[in-house]
C-alpha cells in the first residue's frame, strides 16, 4: 500500500446509556431498546421508524425482532363487563330487599259449604263423632246435638267416616234443613239441623266471645279431667281429678273424683263440651250439676263465677 493512500478510519462505537447495547455514535436512537439520546432532527426520523405501527425491532446484531403488541378491548368485551356488573348489582339488591318484602302467599279460592256448628270430626266404629259444639245458636246446639254424639245418617245418607261427612256439607245446599240420626249412651235418636254459612257461623262464635255477661267460672283443672264409662251403664262421663280451693266448684260440694254427667240440664260426654259448657254458663246464676259418686247420682247447684 502506497504511504501517500489515506487511512479510513474505523466508524467509532459507543454504548447505550439504557440497555448498554452497542450501537454507531452518530446514531442517538437505541435500536435495541428504543432509547432516544437526543431531540433532534436524526432522532425523530429513526423515532418514526420504529414507532408503535410496526410490530418490530431491531436488535443491535441487526436482527429484526417482532415487538408484542398489546392487546386491545374490545367491544363485545365492554358488553360482557357491563352485563356481569349488572346481575351482580342486582343480585346484590335482591338479597338486601328480600327480608323487608312483605310476604304474600296466593290461595285457590274456597268453595262455600255449609257449616253445623262443631271444630271437626273424627271417625268412629259406628259413624263420626265430635268434641263439643262451639257456641250458642250454631245448628248442633239447636238441633240439641252435644260433644260425643255419633252421627250415624245425614240427610238420608249413611255416614261411616270423617271425609264422607265433610264431603256431605260440600254438596249440601246453605241453609238446608237436613234429618240427622244419631246415637248417644248407646241409643239411637233423631233430629232436624239446618246448616248455615261460613259467615254466619263465624258471627254467631264472634258474638259469643263479645258477650257483655263475659265467661263463667267453675273452678276446676281443665288438663286434669278425662272421660270415663259409668259402670254398668253405656254411659260416659267427665271426671273431675282435681278442684281449685275456694272456688264454685269446692264451695258449692263437689268433689275430687266426681263424674259430672250433667251441667245445666245438658248432657256432658266429653272434657271439651264440659269446658265449653262452663264457659257459657251465666256468671252469678246457679247450675244443677249432676256427678256419680261412688256409684250413686248426686244433684248440687253451683252459684257460677266470672272469668
Amino acid at each position: 500500500m502506497s504511504q501517500n493512500s489515506e487511512t479510513v478510519a474505523a466508524p467509532t462505537v459507543t454504548s447505550c446509556a439504557n440497555c448498554h447495547s452497542p450501537m454507531p455514535s452518530e446514531l442517538r436512537f437505541c435500536r435495541n431498546c428504543g432509547f432516544r439520546l437526543g431531540e433532534g432532527l436524526a432522532e425523530y426520523n429513526e423515532t418514526m421508524r420504529f414507532d408503535s405501527s410496526h410490530p418490530q425491532v431491531v436488535a443491535a446484531s441487526g436482527a429484526v425482532v417482532p415487538r408484542k403488541r398489546r392487546r386491545k378491548v374490545t367491544g363485545m368485551t365492554w358488553i360482557f363487563i357491563g352485563l356481569l356488573a349488572f346481575f351482580i348489582c342486582a343480585a346484590a339488591f335482591t338479597a338486601i330487599v328480600t327480608p323487608f318484602r312483605p310476604h304474600v302467599q296466593f290461595t285457590a279460592p274456597v268453595a262455600p259449604r255449609s257449616y253445623v256448628g262443631v271444630p271437626g270430626f273424627d271417625t268412629t266404629d259406628k259413624g263420626v263423632t265430635f268434641d263439643y259444639v262451639e257456641a250458642p245458636g250454631v245448628p248442633v246446639d239447636k238441633a240439641g246435638l252435644v260433644g260425643g254424639d255419633i252421627i250415624t245418617v245425614f240427610d238420608g245418607q249413611t255416614v261411616t267416616e270423617d271425609d264422607q261427612m265433610m264431603d256431605l256439607l260440600r254438596r249440601t245446599p246453605i241453609g238446608k234443613t237436613v234429618d240427622i240420626t244419631y246415637i248417644r249412651d248407646g241409643e239411637a235418636k233423631t233430629t232436624k239441623l239446618t246448616t248455615v254459612s261460613k259467615e254466619e257461623y263465624d258471627g254467631l262464635v264472634a258474638a259469643f266471645r263479645r258477650r257483655p255477661e263475659g265467661i263463667g267460672r267453675f273452678g276446676y283443672e281443665e288438663d286434669n279431667s278425662k272421660r270415663v264409662e259409668i259402670p254398668g251403664t253405656k254411659m260416659f262421663g267427665v271426671q273431675l281429678n282435681e278442684i281449685s280451693p275456694s272456688l264454685p266448684a269446692d264451695l258449692a260440694g263437689v268433689k275430687e273424683g266426681d263424674v259430672v254427667v250433667e251441667f245445666d240440664r245438658i248432657p256432658i260426654r266429653t272434657p271439651d263440651e264440659l269446658l265449653l259448657r262452663v264457659r257459657r254458663a251465666i256468671p252469678y246464676s246457679t247450675i244443677k250439676l249432676v256427678v256419680f259418686r261412688n256409684g250413686e247420682k248426686v244433684e248440687i247447684p253451683v252459684k257460677m263465677g266470672r272469668q
